[in-house]
């Protein structure tokens, strides 16, 4: 399997810094912002830009699965672990590696609305230009990316290649 790579860690670092100065300010007069990864691709886009945001922040995880070991989705999304922290009136950010058929996050957010936050806004590394199944409104987008199956920075391919410190596309036989 060959890896192409698409997104450079310097480019990574230097969008996320973009981002996070747009969350610090349309933040910034809130009293607390519960930050929600969605495992496990998350895990790396979150940890840095929560090292970014000089808000009153409280981290929190959700795993969320519809992958499986394919490369593709299966369309049925499975909430294997829910939220520990109380976020009823409170701003929700929710922090995810990938959006692609946006059928993940869009079930996320139907689930933590039950839960009465103040608001939930998503912010996604990556967002896969397609038809969307789901018309879904990312607030925050670090890349527009192609149709293509990518690995790296916490995105993986069967439970490999998550520690890639960039992101690439896989070419070849999956």
């Amino acid at each position: 399997m060959e890896l192409e790579v698409l997104i450079s860690e310097e480019e990574i670092i230097k969008k996320l810094n973009e981002l996070a100065d747009k969350i610090n300010l349309d933040y910034k007069n809130s009293d607390k912002i519960v930050v929600i990864g969605v495992l496990k691709g998350s895990i790396l886009v979150m940890s840095d830009i929560v090292k970014r945001l000089n808000l009153p922040i409280y981290m929190d995880f959700m795993v969320v699965s519809s992958y499986g070991n394919n490369t593709f989705s299966s369309g049925k999304i499975n909430i294997i672990k829910d939220i520990d922290e109380n976020i009823k009136n409170v701003d929700v950010l929710i922090i995810e590696d990938i959006v692609d058929t946006g059928l993940t996050i869009s079930k996320v957010v139907e689930h933590l609305m039950e839960y009465e936050p103040k608001s939930i806004k998503i912010m996604s590394l990556l967002n896969k230009k397609i038809d969307n199944k789901i018309n879904m409104k990312i607030d925050y987008i670090g890349y527009d990316i192609c149709d293509e199956f990518v690995v790296g920075y916490g995105l993986d391919y069967a439970g490999r290649y998550r520690n890639l410190p960039y992101i690439a596309i896989m070419k070849g036989e999956k």
